[in-house]
């Protein structure tokens, strides 16, 4: 298991909906690019809850995972989905539940009843948006 690199406190804590443990997985090298840029990763896949990606623990949901953070006085603030887009919806409840700050919906992945609702409710919204690139490009959103 690869050690994880130091986050910095003071970057969003970005929980990963649907990050995978294969390397050669889009939602992976995304991952990793955030994280090795100071970020804190969460990854949030039911298929591997209890396994460790990236060095950190993979929950089954965004409300175990941030149950999880608020034990270490921490909390989620993007949440970037690895989804379809009509996995969406249930994905922005739980973000609007855990006070999540931004739902960010990758590349080719676009919602928009599901934007509206995170939008109501206070949330940003990025879709069809890749977040390392936009990172990479210095495109921070407010957000990142």
């Amino acid at each position: 298991m690869p050690s994880k690199p130091e986050y910095n406190p003071n970057n969003p804590v970005i929980a990963v909906v649907g990050l995978s443990p294969k390397p050669d997985r889009p939602s992976y090298g995304v991952a990793r690019y955030m994280q090795e840029r100071g970020y804190r990763i969460v990854p949030v896949n039911p298929m591997h809850v209890g396994a460790h990606i990236l060095g950190e623990p993979c929950y089954a949901n965004l409300f175990d995972a941030a149950k999880a953070l608020a034990a270490e006085n921490q909390k989620i603030d993007i949440v970037d989905c690895f989804r379809k887009a009509e996995d969406i919806p249930p994905i922005v409840g739980e973000a609007i539940m855990i006070d999540a700050r931004c739902i960010w919906m990758q590349l080719g992945i676009v919602n928009e009843p599901a934007a509206a609702k995170a939008r109501a409710a206070g949330l940003q919204v990025e879709m069809d948006s890749c977040i390392k690139i936009e990172h990479a490009l210095g495109n921070l959103h407010g957000i990142l």
